[in-house]
Order: structure tokens, then sequence, then C-alpha cells
């Protein structure tokens, strides 16, 4: 800066006037490059009478260049201290730099500015003036160093002869109302020319706002009208933009302009100016449309992913006060929106797990990328998808199950063993958010059961891995039954060996028999069919054999959970074919006849109406058409005749029938699902007793409060009203005779 300059040169001075040493204490006349034509500067110690003439008429010449030899004069200054002369000589140089500064105000108040042009003219004028003028002070105070630091140094009431150039500068100069009102105004002209995008000077700027600072009026004279102006210039831009622009638009002007901002406090304004002014921009182009942008363009920019736009929204937001509560209330009531539209919907329970798990990565990778891992956003995302999944009870429970039997599977070649985890990891994390983990649980069995009968499971690690997810989720109590299936079928291989040792089997038919715990798999109705006589023998050969080796147990068998491979001869050749077991009672009455009606196999085999006919269907209609039908059509209809089909062709020698009776009906998901609340009431009832018998007496508000504690999914009250009238029924418990509201646990 130029005070500091003036130091600089003015510490030069000092050392040049202090290593001087001259015998005479009489000084030759000096005549300065650049003074006035016919002045000299004479100083004699000898006549003290002319001891203050040659400061005045020195001083006079402000024009002298700093290359001029000042030494004489320093050492001139220090005899004249010497001599007790210091007032004087100091308030002579105060008087001499005040006219010459006085002088210069007209130059200045008569100067036209009606233009910006002029204005350009008059703030280069006013900064010539005051660089005139710093060059001066800094020649004067070298001169009169020794005055400065011994006389004004020890009269603290006096300033220096810098602060005294400046003071002086500040009154007659830059006080002055016309004078000031000008600087200003064009200062704020030029930052406003440099705002709609032209090109202005930033070096005379940043002088003339120096200037200000020295003179210690930046903040009274400039700083505030400065604020004010931005603030009205960047309120109408806020309103004028919100209305013309799009929300990532207008976010990328408001960065732009902070950037602006932030230079220009860098370039010419003063560090105290950066704080109030970023600010005002803050709050006039953000904080006041906080609500109206999101409310424009948050839906838009994440339905899009756009994440460079977010993670500029984000990042403005956290810049002023409210501003991430606010984006956060919104943020919460997208997921909701978007989430629900996903589970509501009943046209998109075919593609709603996957829905949700592409939903869960989009929020995840927002949250990491753009929200910066923000932990309020990653617990307001798990609330909000907690609260939209839970929307349609029981039926994404029960579709997460039916999508993890869609990847375990066998036939599934989507995926590698480690996409198949991590695809498992996610489904656990949506898995997290349902209530009615019970009725996931329900079709979970159901499925697993079906993988683990059929041979239809893809891998056991993977089923095993998928366990002990559960597992550490849940509980043990959870998969406890899920365990018991697995151990099932590996006792039953056991038990298969054994068997096979027992005995010479009669026949050529290969028996494979599973023994299931009937508590631990789901609830099948048995079927009475009419089985052949070889297949009954067997039967009984291997109850024989088991019950020999576990007295006191009852074997039910499943026909529905049979299969079987079957050897069949063709025109085309021999083939083996896959099949249920009511698909090869049906089959095997071709070896007896050529053809055969509905009523005849249904009364041959045993085999329900419906089963049958989806039987029948999957034989004659489907793919591998092993029998052929008359008339042909797609649906299976009294009257309709079954013949074996003798030019059946297929490519494969082993041919898998689609089992249709296989696929779930929607008696049967009805089915599991009154099987999980009839497991419910029995919870509830549990819970209910387990709480009175530990309090004996509790009123009905503190009763189903603690009940709601203790049962991990959701009861609507009035169906918790019917359990507690049940239990009363029942007797376990009794409504108080003085208090209807109270119940009393009865032992």
């Amino acid at each position: 800066s130029v005070v500091r300059q003036g130091a600089e040169r003015g510490n030069l001075a000092e050392v040049e006037g202090g290593s001087g040493g001259h015998s005479k204490q009489h000084f030759h006349q000096i005549q300065p490059r650049g003074a006035l034509p016919g002045r000299t500067v004479e100083a004699r110690l000898d006549n003290p009478t002319n001891v203050c003439v040659w400061p005045m008429e020195m001083c006079s010449c402000l024009d002298m260049p700093q290359t001029c030899v000042f030494f004489p004069l320093i050492k001139a200054v220090e005899n004249l201290c010497s001599h007790k002369i210091s007032a004087k000589l100091y308030k002579q140089l105060r008087a001499v730099c005040e006219d010459h500064i006085k002088a210069q105000i007209s130059q200045f108040r008569e100067y036209p500015f009606p233009y910006a042009l002029d204005s350009v003219l008059f703030l280069k004028k006013i900064d010539k003036c005051w660089q005139d003028h710093c060059r001066q002070m800094i020649m004067i105070r070298s001169i009169f160093l020794f005055l400065d630091r011994t006389y004004v140094l020890q009269n603290s009431m006096l300033p220096s002869i810098w602060d005294m150039g400046l003071e002086l500068f500040r009154f007659y100069i830059i006080s002055d109302l016309k004078v000031q009102s000008k600087t200003i105004d064009g200062i704020l002209l030029l930052i406003e020319r440099e705002r709609s995008g032209e090109a202005i000077d930033r070096c005379l700027l940043r002088s003339l706002l120096s200037m200000l600072s020295d003179l210690q009026i930046y903040q009274d004279s400039f700083e505030q009208r400065f604020l004010e102006e931005t603030n009205r210039l960047y309120a109408a831009e806020g309103q004028r933009l919100m209305q013309e622009r799009e929300v990532p638009e207008y976010l990328y002007h408001v960065n732009k302009r902070l950037e602006e901002e932030a230079d220009r406090v860098i370039t010419y304004l003063d560090q105290s100016t950066q704080k109030p002014l970023i600010a005002t921009v803050e709050k006039q182009l953000l904080g006041e449309h906080l609500a109206a942008t999101l409310q424009k363009g948050l839906t838009h920019l994440l339905d899009e992913n756009r994440i460079e736009d977010l993670s500029l929204l984000y990042q403005l937001f956290s810049r002023v006060r409210g501003g991430v509560q606010v984006l956060l209330q919104q943020w919460i009531e997208y997921i909701k929106v978007f989430g629900s539209t996903i589970v509501i919907n009943p046209e998109k329970d075919k593609t709603m797990v996957q829905e949700l798990l592409d939903f869960k990565d989009k929020v995840d990778h927002i949250i990491d990328i753009c929200f910066m891992k923000n932990e309020k956003f990653v617990n307001a995302m798990k609330e909000a998808f907690e609260t939209f999944i839970n929307k349609r009870p029981n039926k994404p429970a029960e579709l997460i199950a039916k999508h993890v039997d869609s990847k375990l599977r066998a036939g599934n070649k989507e995926a590698t063993d480690e996409e198949l985890e991590k695809m498992l990891d996610k489904i656990m994390i949506i898995f997290r958010f349902i209530y009615g983990k019970d009725v996931f649980e329900a079709f979970y069995k159901k499925d697993l059961a079906k993988r683990l009968l059929v041979g239809k499971s893809a891998s056991v690690d993977a089923e095993k891995s998928m366990l002990s997810k559960l597992k550490h989720e849940c509980g043990a109590a959870f998969t406890s039954k899920l365990e018991g299936m697995f151990k099932d079928m590996e006792l039953s291989k056991d038990i298969m060996m054994q068997f096979k040792q027992y005995q010479n089997i009669p026949g050529n038919i290969e028996l494979t028999v599973n023994i299931l715990t009937m508590g631990y798999w789901p609830t099948y109705v048995p079927m009475e069919v009419h089985l052949p006589a070889e297949m009954v023998r067997l039967q009984e050969i291997f109850k024989t054999f088991y019950l020999g080796k576990h007295s006191g147990r009852k074997l039910q068998w499943q026909s529905t959970l049979g299969h079987c491979v079957l050897r069949a001869e063709f025109k085309e050749g021999r083939k083996e074919l896959q099949v249920s077991l009511f698909q090869t009672l049906v089959l095997l009455m071709f070896n007896e006849g050529e053809e055969f009606s509905l009523d005849e196999i249904k009364l041959a085999t045993g085999i329900e109406d419906s089963e049958l006919r989806r039987t029948l269907q999957s034989l004659a209609c489907g793919k591998a058409r092993v029998l052929t039908k008359v008339p042909k059509s797609k649906d299976i209809e009294d009257g309709d005749k079954f013949s074996c089909n003798d030019d059946f062709k297929h490519k494969l020698f082993r041919i898998k029938i689609n089992q249709i009776q296989m696929k779930e009906t929607v008696e049967e998901q009805a089915s599991t699902t009154e099987r999980v609340y009839q497991d419910r009431q029995y919870q509830i009832d549990a819970a209910i007793v387990r709480i009175m018998k530990m309090r004996k007496t509790l009123t009905h508000n503190l009763l189903v409060s603690e009940v709601y504690n203790q049962l991990k999914f959701p009861v609507k009250p009035a169906d918790l009203k019917k359990r507690i009238e049940s239990l009363i029924d029942r007797d376990y418990m009794e409504r108080d005779k003085e208090n209807p509201n109270q119940y009393n646990y009865v032992a």
C-alpha cells in the first residue's frame, strides 16, 4: 500500500540522515530539479531569524522528484530540532501542507458529472490527486523524519506527519459533500456496470477503495451504501430470474454471482466487506426463495437423477440458515410420494421389489455424492422408506419373499455368486423396513419348501447365506423352523442310504422319500389318490422300515409334493419325462388304453377336479404336448377326450413338463395369509396373558400399550379388543367389577 511504501522510504531517509557526518554547520544553496524557477533553499544555523524560511520555501515545491538529494535537508531539520524550535517547525509545516491541499479542492467542485464517462474521468482525477498527495507526503515525511520521531512522538496529542497529511486530505478533499458524493456514486456506478457484464478499470477501483480505507471513511461513506445497493439489485434479480429460469439454470447463476462477489472482495473491496456482502447475496438469491426453488425443481432433479445439479443445490442450501432443514423435509416427502407409487399400485406387483431396490440404490447414491453422506438425510430416508412400504400391509413382505425365491431358484443364471450375495444384502435392507415379517416368513418358508423338495435350489451356499442374514436380523426364533427344514433334508438323505441297504426292493421303481417334520414345514392339505399297486407296495415297505427304526411316529404321505421320472417310448425314440405325481398317474393310464375321457381319468386317479384339469392342461396344452386333446383348445372342458401323442418330438432326451399345479393360486395365497393371521392371534393372546400374569391388574390403555411394545407386527385396536374379549370368555382374565376399564388376571 501507499502507506507502507511511505514508511519504508522514510526509514531509508532516516538511515541516510543518521549516517551523515559533516564538520561544518553551514549548507550551500541547493537548486532541486523540478523546483519553482528562481527559488532556492538555504539554511544557515548562524542566523536563527531565518531558521524557518527554508522549510516553508521547500514545502511549497511539492512537485520535487524523489531523486533529489535529501541529505542536506534532513541534516538541517535535525539541527533545527536541536535548537528547540521543533514546535514552530511542525506548525509551519502543517500550515504549508494545509494551504497546498486547500488549493486542490476547487478543481473537483465544479467538475461536470452528468454521464458515466464523466464519472470515470472524475474518479481518475481524484485518484491522481490522491496518488500525488501520497507521493508528496512520503517525501516530506522522509525529510522531516527526525521531527516525526522526536517532537511528534513525544507529544501524544499531535498526529504524525503522515497522519496529519491524511487528516488534511480527508477534511478538505474527501469530506467535501459534493466530492464525496461524486466519488461514492462513481464507484458504485462502476461496480454496477461490472455486475451487468461490462469491463471496468479494476485497478482504479482498488486504488480509490484503498484510499477510503486509509482515510478511515470506508465503512461510513461507502460500505453501507454499497450493501444497500447490492441488496436492492439482488432482491430484484432473484424475483425476476425465479420466474424466468429453470431451477438448474438459476442455481448456476446464483453460484456464479457468489463467485463474482468473492472475487470482488479479493480484487478491490476491503476484507471486512466480505461477510455482510456474501450474506446479502445468499439471503436475496437463496434465502428468500428456498421453498419456491424446491417446489419448482427438486422433484424433476431427483426424477432425472441430476447428480451435479443436486450437489450444487445442497452446497448452496448449506450456506443459508435453515436451508438444509427445508431440503430435508422435501427429501422425505419426495421419497414417500415416489415410494408409494411403487407400493400402492397393484399393477406394479410383478416389478415392485426390483423397483424398490433400484430406488434404494438411487437415493443412496444421491446421499453419498450430492448430500455429502449427511446423517440426517440417511435417517430421514430410512424413516420415509418405513412409512411408505407399510402403507400396503403384508403385500410387500409377500413379494419380497417371492423375489428372493426367484433369485435362489435353479435356472437363475443372471448373476454370479458374488452378485447374488450383494443382491441378497440389498434385499435384506428393504426387508428391515417391513412390519409384517411373519408374512415374509410364511411365504419364504413355502417357497423354500418347493425349492428343497423339487430340487430347484440354485445354491445351497446361497440358501444358507440367506438363512444366516435372516437369523442375524430377526433372531434365532425366526429361523428355527427354516433351519429345521434343512436338517430334515439332510436326515432324509441318510435314511434313504439306510433304506437301500435294508432289503432287495422288488420291481424296477427307484423310490426316494423325504421325511418332513410337520412343525417345520408349511401346512399341506393331504389328498387321497389312487396309486398303482407297485407304488403302494413300495410305500408299505418303506413304512415298515421307518417305523421299525422310529417307534411311535406317524407317516402321512403328501401326494401333492411327489414327482417322478418316467421312461416313455415314442416313434422318435425313448424319452424321459420329469413330471409331478399327478401327471404320472395320468400318463400311466395310457399303458392300459388308447383314449380316455376327463371323467374316466378322474375316476381312475382320484385326483381332485381342479387339480386334474391343471394337470391335463400341462400335458395336452403346454409346450411339451405328450397327450392330444379332442377338441383342441387351451382349457380343459367336460367331455374332452385324451390320447397319447405317439408323434411327440423334442430335441432333449429328458423333458421337464411345466408343473402348473405347483404355481401358486389365489386360494393358496389367501390360505397362507390366513395362516399368518391365525398365528398372529396366538401371539397376541400369549402376549396379553404374559403381561397380565406379571402385572395381575392393568387398565385397558396400559395393557394395549404394553402389547404393542411386545408385538413385532402391526395390529388394529379393534382386533386387539377382540382378542381381549376372547380371553375374558375363556377365563384367562376378567373385568374389574368396580371399574370396567380395568382387567384382572385369573390364576
